[in-house]
């Protein structure tokens, strides 16, 4: 039975901490939710759930609802598609096993990066790893900021926005499973998936509706319909089909911290789909504070 003050104050699902990209430990991230005012926050590290811990603790303390997830990481042909995932077995071995190969081709990725962008900037594997916390995700948002650290760029989205855009021929991809792959292994470890931001792109491109309706039949629950980075066009498309295909709808920041401009509670997710994200979850509870 929900009980009321559980879902008490807004609701964002999507936010990340120093265990992948973000500037901030999971413990100061939902303290940060907490000042700004959230009910629930959900914990998505990039293929991690390394921060759970830390940051169940800070919820118990803050009084604030945590939903442990992940944004793992799938892939369509070269197109990067974030699956979020929420309250699965974290212990899952078929899980684990994919989320530990997609860390390790992260990290050999970042290395060859770093390698050729090395060839004309003044950089090295030790300036990233000196930007990463230990243990955390490596990802390009590491190399961002050490791109930034040495003078290189502004901040983390200039980084991107210049060497480290696909045209600057230092981006390599990563292993990542197919998204609906994915979406199998969420459901067998008791988790609710859900699509990241699918509306970055036009309409049909990478999450096309042949390939939604295919994702709904393995499993699909949902779209996260409001983010910032989501095109008005494709959007309103996807609303349709999320309506004909009988996917709910979330909203989230994608918080990160001081490492994006995203902040928290600009976009939020309607109680009732949280209790339906939280009754269709088996492999995990969430954090009650």
């Amino acid at each position: 039975m929900v009980v009321a003050r559980q879902f008490q104050g807004p609701v964002d699902l999507h936010a990340h901490s120093s265990v992948s990209d973000g500037t901030e430990t999971p413990a100061e991230l939902v303290r940060a939710a907490s000042a700004a005012g959230l009910g629930t926050i959900a914990l998505t590290d990039h293929d991690s759930t390394a921060g759970w811990a830390e940051a169940s603790a800070a919820a118990r303390h803050e009084h604030l609802t945590l939903i442990p997830g992940m944004e793992f990481s799938t892939r369509v042909q070269y197109a990067s598609v974030h699956l979020l995932a929420y309250l699965f077995d974290p212990a899952d071995s078929a899980l684990l096993a994919e989320m530990t190969r997609v860390r390790a081709a992260r990290l050999s990725r970042a290395e060859q990066m770093v390698a050729r962008i090395g060839v004309d900037y003044d950089l090295s594997w030790a300036d990233v790893l000196a930007q990463t916390a230990p243990d955390a995700t490596v990802g390009r948002p590491h190399i961002a900021d050490a791109l930034v650290a040495r003078g290189h760029a502004l901040n983390r989205s200039a980084a991107f926005a210049d060497i480290l855009h696909w045209k600057a021929g230092y981006f390599q991809p990563h292993y990542a499973p197919d998204p609906l792959r994915a979406i199998e292994l969420v459901r067998a470890a008791g988790g609710v998936p859900i699509i990241a931001h699918p509306a970055t792109r036009g309409i049909g491109d990478v999450v096309s509706e042949a390939r939604l309706t295919t994702m709904a039949e393995a499993g699909l629950f949902g779209l996260e319909l409001g983010h910032r980075e989501n095109k008005p066009e494709p959007t309103a498309h996807l609303f349709e089909l999320a309506a004909k295909l009988g996917l709910l709808v979330t909203g989230s920041s994608d918080y990160h911290g001081t490492g994006k401009p995203n902040r928290l509670g600009e976009n939020t997710t309607a109680p009732d789909v949280l209790e339906r994200i939280i009754a269709e979850g088996r492999g995990s509870t969430p954090v009650y504070g």
